[in-house]
């Protein structure tokens, strides 16, 4: 049972008055038969035999302490203790014994207790309410100590004691047997001293911690804790207190009380910190009220430097004063990042209030200023403090740089800053530069932006990042592939590299960073991002990175364009076969020859999923661009997966061009043999989504066939009036007199950048038509490929292809073309 809420230790009090540990095991409630009620049972962890079984009686008076002790008399003389592990497994048990009882979880005794039992209970440690404690003599330290650590087990005891060495001012005096043992060199003395002073400690109350923790008393503290006597040496924690760790103030604090707690606060963390070994799994509460004091008093001090505006004010005017010197305001801006690091203790409300104290004094554009100094340690301090602000509330950081952004040039915007800062980092490990692209992909996620029912964060915030910082953003990928450095008629296969790219480890990893921050906008930025990879062409220049010698740099550029084939977006995929986009990825592939690596598996995982995915546009490019240099690829079926799907899709057409629809059947409507035979070789590759959508009349004949709209809301005009033109898919009489046909397919849009595979046929009808049609000057323009003999029908239905199978066996029902 792995369960460590429910871990306790048994406790039973012995004839002696102390108390023995019966062994750990794992605590449960239920009913036993046996017992006729609710029972307590424990099963020791090692072998699962039974440590306690126990009823819970009705009348009987269990009492929890500390949060972790259960504590209850079974009969006169046996007493019983659960130790828990953690707190939540006492409150658990708690509840299940009050329940029993019928009272309120938040008591801490389940039963008022008659005057002969709260004696005995009070009473358990020993037959005196206090420990006696020795007389503080040099030649009773081993006898202090002794004392001192048996106590620690029994929580009751330890109560005691502590309440003696309070009620004594033992400690005082104890502190006092430290200095003649130290001017006496007794080593063992000072041994023992260790001991007494770490389990006073260990007693873990609050009321000794305000003794042993004051201003007379630390330092000695701090000394007996140097006698480690597990150590050949001493320690010399009070040589580094005193003259290694000095206390700077930025500016002087005239708060006495205030200066005090800093100094008290900094030392009794170094004890916890340094000096204290770490606690072993039953130890960790033993500390837990070292830990609250050192929390309370953090409280203490942001509250109370908060309420000094007076104070604030004066830190904030030095740090932006340009006269401030380097050193001083070095240590301003350390002073605020420990500040914001101690209201990390602050309750939220507070700590919501602090930072809007900081944001109405000016943090972010004093940040601004310091952001974008020389010094590195100022900087690097400065970008933590920007952290936390970002943690707390992008939207406050997103609401400032808009605002600033319509009173600022682009180069002094907060966020600009931080991309330069991110560009410009001097560490080759570029430490700097992830901790701001991780700040940036913070303020750039649409998931934290709100929307509220006056405005959207989420469009306002990226209309102004696409607009003002995206271009310092993306300005190292654009500088490092510039169209000079590419050759764009590389032939597919070539074993060596196209492209000078960047040799430089570091411009290579700032480089892939942005990449991971471009990827980021594909996946959560929809129409912004796909606006700026098109006007940018930045896919183009990203996948130059593909001849990268750094393979990771390569990867990052794959993994971009791996996300933008993963939306399945109809638009990027003729965006990427109209650019002959997936060349530098093929030549990549077959450059990195047989090796067996992470490039090759994931290039071909790419193409796995555009085959599972059965992306049909980007299959037939594959195919028909391609396929040659890769069918020796044969360890892996992928690419010959590819061509099956072509082939299969091939076929389909094909057997839609068979089926002719009844609107066609009349011999009214003859086709050109000419047209016929030009079309034998076409077939479709567009996607189901597309039917109705590509028809191009005669007037858009004149224009290239890969002329695509630039921007994205182009497109969309574009599409939407197609869209609407094709609601009726009938014939519609044009102004020549003609009629115009919109048909289902269109291969000049799914293939236009194949212009030699895929025409749209403007057929005429021959004037002389054989069944005399009087329409003899009717242009028939359609945007048709057929095969041979058949025509394509207006509308397909899934399952009409049957229907259309039997129609065609009949003879009478068969069109006549004109010959």
């Amino acid at each position: 049972m792995s369960d460590t809420r429910r871990r306790v230790k048994v406790y039973t009090l012995n004839e002696d008055r102390q108390w023995d540990d019966r062994g750990t095991g794992h605590v449960s409630s239920t009913y036993v038969e046996r017992l006729k009620g609710m029972s307590l049972l424990v099963r020791a962890e090692s072998d699962g035999s039974l440590l306690l079984e126990s009823k819970i009686n009705p009348n009987t008076a269990y009492q929890k302490q500390q949060d972790t002790l259960i504590v209850w008399s079974e009969a006169e003389n046996y007493d019983l203790a659960l130790s828990f592990q953690e707190k939540a497994g006492c409150d658990e048990i708690w509840e299940k014994i009050c329940q029993v009882q019928g009272k309120d979880p938040s008591v801490e005794v389940t039963q008022d207790l008659i005057e002969s039992e709260e004696e005995h209970i009070e009473e358990m440690p020993e037959t005196s309410p206090l420990i006696d404690l020795p007389t503080c003599e040099l030649n009773k330290l081993e006898e202090i100590a002794d004392l001192v650590t048996s106590v620690l087990s029994s929580p009751i005891r330890r109560e005691k004691l502590a309440l003696a060495l309070e009620n004594e001012g033992y400690i005082k005096k104890l502190l006092q047997l430290f200095q003649v043992c130290e001017n006496l060199e007794n080593t063992e003395g000072l041994h023992h001293l260790y001991e007494i002073i770490r389990g006073i400690l260990f007693l873990n109350k609050a009321t000794l911690f305000e003794v042993m923790f004051s201003d007379e008393c630390i330092m000695d503290v701090v000394g007996c804790l140097e006698y480690d006597p597990s150590l050949a040496q001493p320690k010399r924690h009070r040589e580094f207190l005193t003259k290694t760790a000095k206390f700077k103030e930025v500016i002087p604090i005239t708060d006495s009380e205030l200066r005090q707690k800093i100094h008290q606060t900094y030392r009794v963390q170094y004890i916890q910190d340094i000096i204290l070994p770490t606690p072993s799994v039953f130890e960790e509460n033993f500390l837990s009220t070292l830990t609250s004091f050192i929390f309370f008093n953090k409280v203490e001090i942001v509250s109370m430097l908060q309420e000094d505006e007076k104070f604030l004010s004066e830190v904030f005017a030095q740090l932006t004063d340009e006269a401030t010197d380097d050193d001083k305001r070095c240590e301003l801006v350390n002073f605020f990042k420990e500040f914001c690091a101690f209201s990390q203790t602050l309750q939220p409300q507070n700590r919501d209030a602090f930072f809007k104290t900081l944001a109405k004094l000016g943090i972010l554009p004093a940040l601004e200023i310091v952001m974008g100094m020389d010094d590195l340690q100022v900087r690097s301090a400065a970008t933590d403090i920007f952290s936390y602000l970002v943690e707390f509330s992008p939207s406050m950081v997103r609401e400032f740089v808009m605002q600033e952004a319509q009173q600022s040039d682009d180069d002094i915007l907060l966020i600009n800053v931080v991309i330069e800062q991110m560009i410009c980092d001097t560490d080759p490990e570029l430490g700097g530069a992830v901790q701001l692209m991780g700040l940036l992909r913070t303020l750039i996620d649409p998931e934290n932006m709100l929307a509220t029912a006056n405005k959207t964060e989420k469009s306002e915030f990226l209309n102004f990042f696409y607009n003002h910082c995206m271009h310092v953003l993306t300005a190292p990928l654009l500088a490092n592939t510039s169209e000079d450095k590419c050759e764009k008629d590389a032939v597919v296969g070539s074993t060596k590299s196209n492209t000078i790219c960047p040799d430089n480890y570091q411009t290579a990893q700032l480089l892939a960073l942005i990449l991971e921050l471009l990827t980021f906008c594909v996946e959560h930025h929809t129409y912004h991002i796909k606006n700026y990879i098109m006007n940018k062409d930045l896919l183009r220049r990203v996948l130059v990175l593909m001849n990268s010698k750094h393979t990771f740099l390569a990867l990052c550029a794959l993994r971009f364009m791996r996300r933008i084939i993963g939306l399945k977006d109809e638009f990027y995929n003729r965006y990427i076969t109209k650019g002959n986009l997936f060349e530098p990825v093929i030549n990549a592939l077959l450059d990195n020859g047989t090796r067996y690596n992470l490039l090759n598996s994931a290039v071909i995982e790419l193409f796995e999923f555009i085959r599972v995915e059965d992306i049909k546009s980007l299959i037939a490019h594959i195919v028909e661009n391609f396929y040659n240099a890769l069918e020796s690829i044969e360890y892996v079926q992928t690419f010959k997966g590819l061509k099956t799907k072509y082939e299969q899709e091939k076929d389909r057409q094909n057997q839609k061009l068979n089926s002719v629809p009844s609107i066609l059947r009349s011999n009214r409507f003859r086709r050109d043999a000419r047209a016929l035979e030009e079309d034998e070789e076409m077939w479709f590759n567009e996607d189901e989504e597309e039917e109705g959508e590509a028809v191009v009349p005669p007037v858009e004949k004149s224009k290239p066939e890969d002329d695509f709209p630039d921007s994205y809301e182009k497109f969309m005009e574009t599409k939407k009036a197609k869209e609407s033109e094709d609601k009726e898919n009938l014939p519609k009489r044009t102004s020549a007199g003609g009629f115009k046909f919109t048909f289902s397919h269109s291969a000049s849009a799914a293939n236009g950048a194949n212009s030699t595979n895929s025409k749209s046929v403007a057929a005429q009808t021959s004037p002389a038509s054989s069944n005399g049609s009087s329409s003899k000057n009717a242009t028939l323009t359609t945007a048709v490929t057929a095969t041979k003999g058949s025509l394509v029908g207006l509308v397909d239905y899934p399952d009409d292809e049957d229907d259309d199978e039997e129609e065609e066996t009949s003879p009478r029902k068969r069109p006549r073309l004109g010959s």
